[in-house]
C-alpha cells in the first residue's frame, strides 16, 4: 500500500510540474517574443550536422561550386551553384570565374530558396538540385544569413534582402537566359517578398514556383499539426501576435496580388507541416487577382497515395513533364 502511495504520489508531482512547464510556456513566449522568431527560423538546428559546406562534391554534387556573397556589411552568405547535367564533365577542377561565366551559357537558372531548419546541404535539398541540374536548370541555392555557414542574424527583411542581392548577382551574368524563382515551405515566404519587390521594379523574374506553400505565416502557424497549444485560450495573443511583433509575416496571400509572372504551384495532400488547404487557398487567391490576368497560374496537387509529404515532391516521375510543360511555356512568354 505504501510503495503504491508513493508511485501515484510521484506521478501526481510529474503532472503538476508538466502542466507548471504547458502553462508557463505562453507567458515565457508572450514575454520573449525572440522565443517564437527562432521557433519560426529554426536556423540553429543544423542537420545533417557534419557536412562541409565548402564542399558539396561531399553530398555528390561534383558540378557544384561555394561561394560566398556579401549583401551587406557584417553579412556573408554561403551560396551553392550547381550547373545543369550536361556541362558535368567541363565543370571538374574548374573555379568560381568559369561557374560564374557558365550562368551566361544558354541553359535557364532556377534560384533555390530553402525552407526553415537545415541547410543548403540537406538530403532533400541536395536530391532536388540534381533532379533539376539533370533536366538542363543551373541551379543556384543559398543559406540566408544566420543559417548554415552563413553570417548574421536571421530576420524576414533580411532573408529577403539575401535573396534580392543573390537574384541580381545571378542577372548581372546571365545574360537573355530565363531565371526562374522556386521556394519551398518557408522559402515560399521568402520567394513572395522578393517577387513581389521585383515586380514592383518591373524586373520580374521569368515565373515563380512554389512548393508546399501556406498563406500567412499567422496562419501556417495556426494550422500546424506540432502546435499542441492550439485550442488554448488566448492562442492568438500568446504565439501568434509575438510572431507578428517580432516583424514576421510571410504574407504570401497579400504579395500575390502585387505579381506579375507565371505562378506554379505544388502541393502533397498528405504534408504534415503545412496543409494541403492552405496551399489550395493561396493559388485561388492568387487565380482571382487582377496582377495574374495576363500569366498562367497553376496548381499541382500530388496525390496522399504517393507519399510525397512536406518534402518529397522531387521524387515524383511527373515533375520533369509538369516542369517542361510549364517553363516551356513561360519560356515563350519570355522571348515575345
Amino acid at each position: 500500500l505504501y510503495r503504491r502511495y508513493a508511485l501515484w504520489f510521484r506521478l501526481r508531482k510529474l503532472i503538476i510540474w508538466l502542466l507548471g512547464v504547458y502553462i508557463a510556456i505562453p507567458f515565457l513566449v508572450k514575454l520573449c517574443p525572440a522565443i517564437q522568431a527562432k521557433l519560426v527560423f529554426l536556423n540553429f538546428v543544423r542537420v545533417p550536422y557534419f557536412i562541409d559546406l565548402k564542399r558539396p562534391q561531399d553530398q555528390g554534387l561534383n558540378h557544384t561550386c561555394n561561394y560566398y556573397l556579401q549583401p551587406e556589411e557584417d553579412v556573408t552568405i554561403g551560396v551553392w551553384h550547381t550547373v545543369p547535367a550536361a556541362l558535368w564533365k567541363n565543370a571538374r577542377g574548374k573555379d568560381q570565374l568559369w561557374f560564374e561565366d557558365a550562368l551566361g551559357s544558354s541553359h535557364p537558372i532556377i534560384l533555390y530558396l530553402h525552407g526553415n531548419a537545415g541547410t543548403r546541404g540537406g538530403d532533400h535539398r541536395v536530391e532536388l538540385y540534381k533532379v533539376l541540374s539533370s533536366l538542363g536548370y543551373h541551379v543556384v541555392t543559398f543559406d540566408y544569413r544566420g543559417w548554415g555557414d552563413s553570417i548574421g542574424s536571421p530576420s524576414e527583411r533580411g532573408m529577403t534582402y539575401d535573396a534580392l542581392h543573390v537574384f541580381d548577382w545571378i542577372k548581372a551574368r546571365s545574360g537573355d537566359n530565363p531565371v526562374y524563382i522556386w521556394g519551398h515551405s518557408l522559402g515560399t515566404g521568402v520567394a513572395t517578398n522578393l517577387v513581389r519587390r521585383l515586380c514592383e521594379r518591373e524586373t520580374p523574374p521569368d515565373a515563380l514556383i512554389l512548393e508546399s506553400p501556406f498563406t500567412n505565416i499567422r496562419e501556417e502557424a495556426r494550422s500546424h499539426p506540432f502546435s499542441i497549444y492550439r485550442y488554448f485560450p488566448g492562442f492568438d495573443w500568446f504565439f501568434l501576435d509575438p510572431i507578428t511583433t517580432s516583424g514576421i509575416k510571410f504574407a504570401n496571400d497579400e504579395n500575390v496580388k502585387y505579381i506579375s509572372c507565371s505562378l506554379l504551384i505544388l502541393h502533397a495532400e498528405d504534408d504534415p507541416v503545412v496543409p494541403f488547404h492552405l496551399g489550395k487557398k493561396l493559388y485561388n487567391i492568387a487565380a482571382t487577382s487582377r496582377s495574374f490576368r495576363d500569366y498562367k497560374v497553376q496548381f499541382v496537387p500530388f496525390h496522399t497515395d504517393l507519399g510525397y509529404r512536406h518534402k518529397y515532391i522531387y521524387r515524383s516521375p511527373e515533375l520533369p513533364r509538369i516542369l517542361r510543360e510549364f517553363l516551356g511555356k513561360s519560356e515563350h512568354e519570355h522571348h515575345h
